[in-house]
């Protein structure tokens, strides 16, 4: 049975995520790093509406916890592979250049392009065996694509991931694994609540933030078998904020 794995899935977009691809029939694991209680409130969730979800917690930025959790996912489901990955996993620290710390540069670019590295390359032996097809969508910024100020640690590591989905689509398509980013604006999330909402409302043409929802149903497109021929793309979903 073909599962999906959702890094950094206990909240936001990564739990809507979660949600869809369980409520089209997909078994899903969760990933989280430290809110077990919010990983099973989305696991309950999905079970409740007769969905199959499970609890993987690990630290995508190490590569041995990454290694030991896939390990004991593997060894628990011997005629099961990972298929479906979607690098959700992310941090943000802002803060302006010259007053950034070596830990606010570094936390966040281990955990958005080193934990894309270090799970993406583990499970990629897994989709590429004939007979099988594999689904990658790494999840990207608008801040990746345009940069943003007081973001240059998060734009250099969501521009990065978009380089690499690039690179790495065209290295896996023969074997049919497709590879994808999408770049989400102003969603409506934990990451964003902190932000001057009403303000930043009036740049975005369609006039207000996107909804996890939403980014989840693009998401739930590209892992589908009608999407098979799209690689290599990155997808904005940002209400004409940047085209």
């Amino acid at each position: 049975m073909k599962y999906a794995l959702i890094t950094g899935a206990s909240r936001g977009i990564g739990k809507a995520i979660a949600l869809h691809l369980a409520a089209k029939g997909t078994p899903v694991i969760i990933n989280y790093l430290k809110n077990a209680e919010a990983a099973q409130a989305v696991a309950d969730e999905i079970t409740a509406q007769g969905g199959t979800a499970e609890l993987l917690p690990f630290d995508t930025s190490k590569p041995q916890e990454t290694e030991a959790a896939l390990d004991r996912w593997e060894d628990a489901h011997p005629d099961d592979y990972i298929g479906v990955l979607v690098n959700n996993a992310g941090i943000r620290r802002d803060n302006v250049m010259f007053m950034m710390s070596d830990e606010e540069w570094h936390s966040v670019m281990d955990t958005t392009m080193n934990g894309f590295f270090y799970i993406t390359r583990r499970l990629l032996k897994h989709m590429m065996p004939r007979k099988r097809t594999g689904r990658i969508v790494n999840v990207a910024s608008l801040s990746g694509v345009k940069g943003l100020p007081g973001q240059a640690n998060y734009s250099a590591a969501k521009a990065a991931l978009i380089g690499a989905t690039k690179a790495l689509a065209q290295e896996v398509a023969p074997r049919d694994v497709t590879v994808n980013a999408i770049a989400p604006g102003f969603i409506e999330t934990d990451m964003t609540k902190d932000l001057p909402q009403d303000e930043l409302k009036k740049l975005v043409p369609a006039g207000r933030f996107g909804k996890p929802e939403e980014v989840a149903a693009l998401v739930g497109f590209l892992v589908s078998d009608e999407a098979a021929y799209i690689t290599g793309e990155v997808i904005n979903i940002n209400g004409g904020l940047y085209t």
